[in-house]
């Protein structure tokens, strides 16, 4: 499976990150642990949501669009 998540910081509430993985506990303790240079500063981080996808190519799409301008209005409608 391939995983489109969804976090946000406890620290900075503010501060959210949108990313994929194919294995999401070990994502999350990477971004609690400074692993990824563009979440260590806003550290710790909650899993908001995730979802499932058997095709990578429809993950990858799928987190775009949540990046996206209308992508993004819809998350923070529905997830955040």
């Amino acid at each position: 499976m391939y995983y489109v998540y969804l976090i946000k910081s406890i620290s900075h509430p503010d501060r959210t990150y949108i990313g994929n993985t194919v294995n999401l506990k070990q994502r999350l303790e990477t971004h609690n642990s400074g692993g990824s240079e563009h979440t260590m500063p806003y550290r710790p981080w909650e899993l908001i949501m995730f979802m499932g996808f058997k095709d990578k190519l429809k993950a990858t799409s799928f987190e775009k669009y949540l990046k996206s301008g209308s992508g993004n209005a819809f998350a923070k409608k529905r997830f955040w």
